[in-house]
């Protein structure tokens, strides 16, 4: 571990992948996931209960529905602080900086199918990087954003880019090396790759 006085920059030699998905909402180059089975329920309670709501159409569940869309949105604005805050610790504790793709917001690229989308499609990535970057500045941490283009594709073992290697939502498979891994902790260890050789851009 190394030491970092709170808000005080340093040079790290490489930096911790960040991938934000749909179902994991962020996953790192090291393979740990931060947003688990709670928060998934939470959103999938959340979902339907709206739902609900708008095909009823009553002036009380017009109102009704405006209070869950605020619970909504206090809950997203909690769990990303919450993840954030673990990330940058992370990256801070082990003396990396953070690596983030280059988003405006959330732009569909993961494979998932129209439930799924419309369950967890709406989550505020661009808050969460937000968030992330913010942290990261007030304790000292490096941030590199990078081309989100092809990391989902790319293999992080031989860099072989193919449509057909992201065999499903959470499967990635080479098709030229046989590399088998978790897309989102594949698609973090490329955008790790990708911020190694773009450094210094930061913010």
């Amino acid at each position: 571990m190394i030491d970092v006085p709170d808000g005080t920059p340093y040079d790290p030699e490489e930096c911790l992948g960040v991938d934000a998905g749909i179902v994991h909402l962020s996953t790192d180059s090291d393979g740990e996931s931060f947003s688990g089975e709670g928060v998934d329920q939470v959103r999938e309670k959340i979902h339907t209960l709206k739902k609900a709501l708008q095909e009823k159409g009553t002036k009380n569940a017009k109102r009704h529905l405006k209070k869950v869309s605020g619970k909504e949105a206090r809950f997203k604005k909690d769990t990303n602080h919450c993840l954030s805050k673990k990330i940058v610790s992370k990256a801070k504790g082990t003396g990396r900086g953070i690596a983030l793709e280059d988003l405006k917001g959330f732009n569909g690229r993961t494979m998932v199918g129209k439930s799924q989308k419309e369950r967890f499609g709406k989550w505020a990535f661009d808050q969460l990087r937000r968030f992330i970057t913010y942290k990261a500045v007030l304790e000292g941490v490096p941030v590199v954003l990078v081309d989100p283009r092809n990391t989902s594709r790319t293999c992080s073992v031989c860099g072989h880019c193919e449509k057909d290697n992201r065999t499903s939502q959470e499967q990635f498979s080479c098709l030229t090396c046989k590399y088998t891994e978790h897309a989102d902790i594949n698609a973090a260890r490329n955008i790790r790759f990708k911020a190694a050789i773009n450094r210094p851009i930061a913010v």
